[in-house]
């Protein structure tokens, strides 16, 4: 059964530095192309990052790209979500989703991804 478990989130100020972390079991990561989304209340949930199976590329949203970096660890089964330089537009919650097989394209839809985490507040306000 796949699983993935997000934690990692909370209340940090701008400019500031949060690292998400995503556990996944019941399988083999390395097979999978796992993404980071987030979502606020009213809106469609976006992709931040998504990171490729098999040691293929990661592609970010432009928003945070140069301040968020995937940190992506196959043995241990995890995938990190390293952000820094927070801004209040970050707030919001963050998920991982899995999908077999994928190579991210950099438009892959939340739809594209059939395992999902609980999710994690991510809040940035001073």
């Amino acid at each position: 059964q796949v699983q993935l478990v997000e934690s990692g989130g909370g209340l940090v100020q701008p400019g500031g530095s949060l690292k998400l972390s995503c556990v996944a079991s019941g399988f083999t990561l390395y097979y999978y192309g796992i993404a980071w989304f987030r979502q606020v209340p009213g809106k469609e949930r976006e992709a931040v990052a998504c990171s490729s199976c098999k040691w293929g590329r990661t592609l970010y949203t432009d928003s945070v790209k140069g301040r968020f970096t995937v940190i992506r660890d196959n043995a241990k089964s995890t995938v990190d979500l390293q952000m820094d330089s927070l801004r209040p537009e970050d707030s919001a919650v963050y998920y991982c989703a899995a999908r077999w097989g994928l190579f991210c394209s950099g438009d892959d839809a939340s739809d594209v991804f059939d395992s999902w985490g609980q999710g994690t507040q991510v809040t940035v306000t001073s």
